[in-house]
């Protein structure tokens, strides 16, 4: 490398660059499988793949899948994997899916609480002052094992609601596998923090949060 001329450098830049070189390679695109293999040049007619390729980050389509799925956006978390969520089977221990899925949770309930009467009533909620909510209960489906580097996208959905209580659907969505991973169903009581006691909220707040995620989005 180090005899290489400044010149010989450029020539391979622009090499690089030149959509009708071997050795270009596209934006969003990735290099051959093997050395054999012939170089893939722009066609006019792309394929399923790369035309899947071009539609964004892993981000954005995990964002869209969700949507796709009616889960509220407003509600999304991004969760990075650490080294330490690893246990000694070498995948995300399980325990570690309830707190992502809590941070996910609390997302939606900021998204409703501005529905329901802007930040002031956020900060109540999240202080547990006045009418919020209260888990009651939760379970999970682990549908694939996570392990270092990944992330997650946690995304939530009203699915049912009855009497004092209701119940979140929650979907965990890999980066880097591209498919879900985990999802959840927690059950939520309307809770009167300042009596201590579950509550019936009353129809005004029932119609209020019906009508903030229909469709599953969070209309704030």
């Amino acid at each position: 490398m180090a005899s290489l001329s400044g010149s010989s450098i450029k020539s391979l830049q622009d090499a690089f660059r030149d959509p009708s070189s071997p050795f270009y390679i596209a934006l969003g695109q990735t290099g051959p499988e093997r050395p054999d293999a012939p170089p893939s040049l722009p066609d006019s007619t792309p394929s399923q793949s790369s035309h899947s390729t071009a539609l964004g980050s892993p981000a954005e389509n995990a964002r869209a899948k969700l949507i796709s799925m009616g889960y509220d956006a407003g509600s999304f978390w991004e969760q990075s994997i650490v080294w330490g969520h690893h246990d000694s089977f070498r995948h995300v221990n399980n325990v570690h899916y309830l707190r992502f899925i809590e941070s996910g949770r609390t997302m939606w309930l900021v998204a409703l609480g501005k529905a329901l009467g802007g930040e002031e009533r956020v900060k109540a909620m999240l202080a547990g002052q006045g009418v919020s909510f209260i888990l009651k209960s939760a379970n999970i489906n682990f549908r694939r094992p996570v392990t270092f580097p990944d992330t997650l996208l946690i995304g939530h959905k009203l699915i049912t609601s009855a009497s004092t209580q209701f119940t979140l659907n929650a979907v965990l969505y890999s980066y880097s596998q591209q498919a879900v991973v985990a999802d959840s169903d927690s059950v939520l009581v309307w809770y009167d923090y300042d009596r201590l006691r579950k509550c019936d909220p009353g129809d005004g707040l029932w119609r209020i949060l019906k009508a903030a995620s229909r469709d599953g989005q969070v209309e704030g």
